[in-house]
């Protein structure tokens, strides 16, 4: 824009100017249809045929002056057009790179999720076999608790009976001393194995 303005100005100046035009060795200046030589207004001196030539070198000139003019101004309008298209494709180029940039920051952030939700599933993973493991765990001791007040129970109903069927045979009288030693030493056996599955527990 500041060279067209440039242009247009020059092209104004060029046309309120004088033009100058040589003519059997001396300059004339030609200025709103007036003829001056070394300053002074010689127009009416000059006759028809000089008037019409130099008024004709003067306008060669001032078109000779526009078309420079209006070359330059097409050269500069060559070169703001040129420079425009400059800024475009280092715009659009600037704006693909921003675009690269948040893509390649977007594909990160995904990636940094996809990790992150890996690594969740793994602890979660984790944490249920932990789980299972601890149910199993409690199970299977749940299952030896449970066999051991079995035995407890069975020890304890062995050791009833027999203390029972004792009482009975020592009250009619139908044991010998060796019998009634025997039947101490089994009583004291199945009275050790209810306290030992006494202690188990």
């Amino acid at each position: 824009m500041r060279y067209i303005l440039t242009c247009l100005s020059l092209v104004f100046v060029m046309c309120l100017n004088a033009q100058e035009v040589t003519k059997e060795g001396k300059v004339y200046t030609v200025k709103n249809e007036k003829i001056f030589l070394e300053g002074k207004d010689v127009t009416e001196t000059l006759s028809v045929e000089e008037k019409a030539i130099i008024f004709k070198e003067a306008s060669v000139v001032a078109e000779n002056a526009k078309a420079a003019a209006a070359a330059k101004l097409e050269a500069a309008k060559v070169k703001e057009a040129e420079l425009k298209a400059k800024a475009d494709a280092e715009a659009s180029e600037k704006a693909a790179a921003q675009l690269e940039k948040a893509e390649a920051k977007a594909l990160k952030e995904k990636e940094k999720a996809a990790k992150k939700l890996e690594k969740e599933k793994k602890a979660s993973e984790k944490a249920q076999k932990k789980a299972e493991k601890a149910q199993k765990k409690a199970e299977k001791a749940l299952k030896k608790e449970e066999k051991l007040l079995a035995n407890l129970d069975k020890a304890e109903e062995k050791l009833d009976k027999a203390q029972k069927k004792y009482n009975k045979l020592k009250r009619k009288g139908k044991l010998s001393p060796v019998d009634e030693n025997k039947w101490i030493d089994k009583l004291e056996k199945l009275t050790d194995k209810v306290e030992k599955a006494k202690q188990k527990i």
